[in-house]
């Protein structure tokens, strides 16, 4: 229940709202707005070929687009459509586009309809945030019927009209906190059976993240599903001992991923800072210091939060290396029988396949940067970990990769027709330091970033893999690493942006380079591609970098000749929403 003067902030922030709507409206009669329908179940299940519906276009998160109006043959031709400025700030915004209709959510919680054709706006939304909120980075917005639905710095929950821009409904989220170190909506809202689901992240606040459930035509909380366990329940007895209260970890950084004939949601968790207070086991009997449900992928039902399995894929992270990111949704053969997976790769750029229903562990792929985990149990998944798993009080040691990762939210792309996964890598590992320093740990392990052994210069790598056959194909590597999604087309082209300005599109057979420009500034988002009165666009937003590009771009500077090196000498050109089409 809402206390008295919990709904009185509410009424006074939907007034402030309602006021923003008045000055929009009449904007909102533009004929696009006017002929958009519904957007339907079945349309997110298999979206139209123009249209970018979902965080990864499809529920099954596979960032692949079947236009193939740009081509190999033509892709050189790319040209600037137009660019629209934004405002600064940290941000990884997917647009989201729909018959002609571009939603974006910029900084400073401030949503914007435009003509995706032209960036001619249409309607602007503006949620009045509470003063105490710290802005957060998001990855987007999900669309559903005339709804747009947002996540707010000040862990709101929103429902807009899309053809109008007016606010339908806003659920504050219980029990949370505002502030510094405090929870976080970084993760785009998913839509499944009915069912807005949605990530928290809760960076050292104590009990964790959780994954909220909220009625789709309400608003109303329905569940809650808390990453680390409640005392009594499973997996209370895999954190050392320790009060609830002294127990933080497991945020949603990213959205998950649905399968409908399973029904079925999947996500992924991150470690905890707090790693002293498990780093070494407790004598407790029937007590451990895995950390559960840390690192993991989780299944739950969308319309309940009901558990249906888990799978841990590395216990008690001592060095920040998360497992948070894409879940995709394959069919693919294991031991000559067709099967359902959910796979997914951690930082370390190793893939586990779990299947679908069960969460049975089916096997892993290594693309090789990461030197912790010494073996993998066939049959159940287990890791079997190397000294440096975990930090040591006297000295210093490598660890690969280094704690930004190897991988990280700049999702791969997945063809299903060829069975080619496009993974974005950054080759970089670390010294971890002794103990007792100053360090995100609480342990105090030191994260200095060092160049992968025998690969100096080389930061990027984009890796193509069968995931049919579990062959490493081609590979393209250069100095920057990647700072956006990968989005792979039927037209044979795959798209990237590194941090050192430059966007390219590359070629799906070999990773030959067959068009490439300086966009102006750090590209850290999530591209995506669509269509617009037939003719189709590219469109991402740069100059928003998030902590990962600037702890990069840190720490590739001083590795490549500092200020007076190529990444040194990069002048911003400020945010913006930049759009490419053929002439």
């Amino acid at each position: 229940m809402k206390s008295l003067r919990q709904l009185a902030l509410v009424c006074s922030m939907a007034a402030v709202t309602t006021s923003w709507h008045q000055i929009s409206l009449a904007q909102s009669t533009h004929p696009l707005l006017e002929r958009m329908t519904p957007v339907s179940d079945a349309m997110l299940a298999n979206p139209p070929a123009g249209d970018w519906l979902n965080w990864r276009r499809t529920y099954d998160t596979y960032g692949f687009s079947p236009l193939d109006q740009i081509n190999r043959s033509n892709v050189s031709q790319l040209r600037e459509a137009y660019r629209i400025p934004l405002q600064p700030g940290s941000n990884t915004p997917t647009p989201l586009v729909h018959d002609g209709v571009m939603f974006l959510l910029a900084t400073d919680d401030t949503l914007l309809a435009m003509d995706a054709s032209s960036g001619e706006t249409l309607w602007t939304f503006k949620h009045p945030t509470h003063p105490d909120a710290q802005p957060s980075a998001k990855v987007g917005i999900a669309l559903h019927g005339d709804k747009i639905i947002m996540p707010t710095n000040d862990m709101h929950v929103l429902a807009i009209n899309a053809k109008t821009g007016a606010l339908i409904w806003d659920q504050a989220l219980d029990n949370v906190r505002i502030g510094r170190r405090a929870h976080q909506l970084h993760a785009t809202p998913l839509i499944a059976n009915g069912m807005v689901i949605q990530g928290v992240t809760a960076t050292m606040v104590p009990e964790g993240g959780f994954m909220v459930g909220l009625d789709l035509e309400t608003g109303e909380e329905v569940w809650r599903f808390h990453a680390i366990p409640r005392p009594g329940e499973a997996g209370d007895e895999t954190w050392n001992g320790l009060e609830l209260s002294a127990r933080s970890g497991g945020s949603v950084w990213m959205p998950p991923s649905y399968d409908a004939e399973l029904d079925l949601v999947y996500f992924g968790t991150a470690p905890t800072y707090d790693t002293a207070s498990l780093l070494n086991k407790s004598d407790l009997p029937g007590v451990n210091n895995d950390g559960l449900y840390t690192n993991a992928t989780v299944a739950l039902r969308p319309r309940s939060g009901e558990l249906v399995w888990h799978f841990q894929h590395v216990a008690n992270d001592q060095w920040d290396l998360d497992w948070t990111y894409e879940r995709q949704i394959m069919e693919l053969p294991v031991n000559g029988q067709l099967r359902k997976v959910v796979v997914t790769a951690g930082k370390m750029a190793l893939f586990d396949a779990l299947d679908a229903a069960t969460g049975q562990y089916l096997f892993s792929l290594d693309l090789g940067l990461q030197n912790l985990i010494g073996a993998i149990d066939p049959v159940t998944g287990a890791k079997t970990m190397n000294p440096n798993a975990a930090p040591i009080a006297e000295s210093a040691q490598l660890v690969c990769p280094f704690a930004a990762g190897g991988h990280n939210w700049q999702a791969s792309s997945y063809n299903a027709d060829s069975k080619v996964l496009f993974m974005p890598i950054a080759q970089m590992c670390m010294m971890g330091g002794a103990l007792g320093g100053r360090s995100i740990l609480s342990t105090g392990a030191a994260l200095d970033p060092v160049p992968v052994p025998g690969r100096d210069g080389e930061f990027g790598r984009l890796q193509a893999v069968n995931m049919e056959t579990r062959e490493l194909l081609w590979d393209f590597r250069e100095m920057a690493p990647p700072t956006t999604a990968i989005v792979a087309t039927a037209g044979e082209v795959i798209f990237s942006g590194t941090l050192d300005h430059r966007f390219k599109a590359l070629d799906a057979h070999d990773g030959s380079i067959l068009w490439e420009t300086n966009i102006g500034d750090i590209p850290a988002s999530y591209p995506v591609t669509y269509m617009a009165n037939g003719k189709q666009y590219i469109a991402l937003t740069i100059g928003q970098p998030t902590i990962h590009a600037g702890t990069f771009m840190g720490a590739v500077t001083a590795m490549t000749g500092g200020a007076e090196g190529p990444m040194g000498k990069l002048q911003p050109g400020g945010a913006a929403l930049v759009v490419y089409a053929l002439p």
